[in-house]
């Protein structure tokens, strides 16, 4: 597979679950979306625990000795998620989302029209912006894989016939904002995994991994994680990798 195909499956999930949506309506069961959503906060988890194996990847703990690489993950949790909260990230997305919604379906000229945008950006919002979307993008990009794409796309799809049950074909139109988000969300993933060390690329992968469980959490309906202000972490995972390698 090539870097991109995560986003290209994304897309078509958008695209077929939009015209399933608009096709058969209300007639999904509520109860059968539940249980969608909670084998995919499963596989999550699985993936989740799969990326935060690299905190033993042996180029990490050969640039930053055995005990530093659990230190660097949570210190770049715990830096991250401080910076995330100071800065609001995850409030600030909801209400550039709810500002956004309000600026396009401002004066729209007929209800068909309205409807049709209301769709366009919630869907936009809902598929654009999370931390799966980041993470999965990067790690694309990156060479680590397109399974947490593929995991979102599964979501999208799901979502996407719920909202185009009741918001018609404007959700389909989102697949073009999801191309562009994450295709370049992905394209930048490709340039920093041309150089930045492999140890760097390690902690960078176990810190999202951890995203990951919050996602699952999310998901799982246990908890709503603000993982959106845990999003800093996975800057400073390779900026803390480098410190301890020159002090050490």
């Amino acid at each position: 597979m090539f870097p991109g195909i995560g986003t290209l499956v994304n897309v078509a999930t958008v695209l077929v679950g939009s015209t399933i949506g608009v096709l058969l309506g209300h007639r999904l069961p509520h109860r059968t979306r539940d249980v969608v959503t909670d084998a995919l906060g499963l596989v999550t988890l699985m993936i989740a625990a799969l990326s935060g194996a690299a905190v033993v990847d042996p180029a990490l703990e050969g640039a930053v000795g055995p005990s530093a690489p659990v230190l660097i993950v949570l210190g770049s949790l715990l830096l991250g998620g401080i910076a995330g909260s100071l800065l609001r990230i995850e409030t600030r997305l909801e209400d550039f989302g709810g500002w956004l919604q309000h600026r396009l379906s401002r004066g729209a000229g007929s209800e068909d029209r309205r409807r049709f945008i209301e769709g366009f950006v919630t869907a936009s919002l809902v598929f654009c912006v999370g931390p799966l979307t980041i993470i999965g993008s990067l790690n694309d990009g990156l060479g680590n894989g397109p399974d947490e794409l593929f995991l979102k796309a599964a979501l999208d799809g799901f979502a996407s016939i719920a909202f185009a049950a009741s918001l018609g074909w404007g959700v389909a139109a989102s697949a073009l904002a999801v191309l562009a988000v994450q295709g370049t969300l992905t394209a930048l993933g490709a340039a920093v995994g041309g150089f930045l060390p492999e140890a760097h690329l390690a902690a960078l992968t176990a810190a999202g991994g951890l995203l990951l469980v919050g996602v699952a959490i999310r998901l799982l309906r246990l908890r709503s994680l603000p993982v959106g202000d845990l999003l800093p972490a996975l800057v400073v995972a390779p900026l803390l990798t480098q410190l301890v390698m020159a002090v050490r």
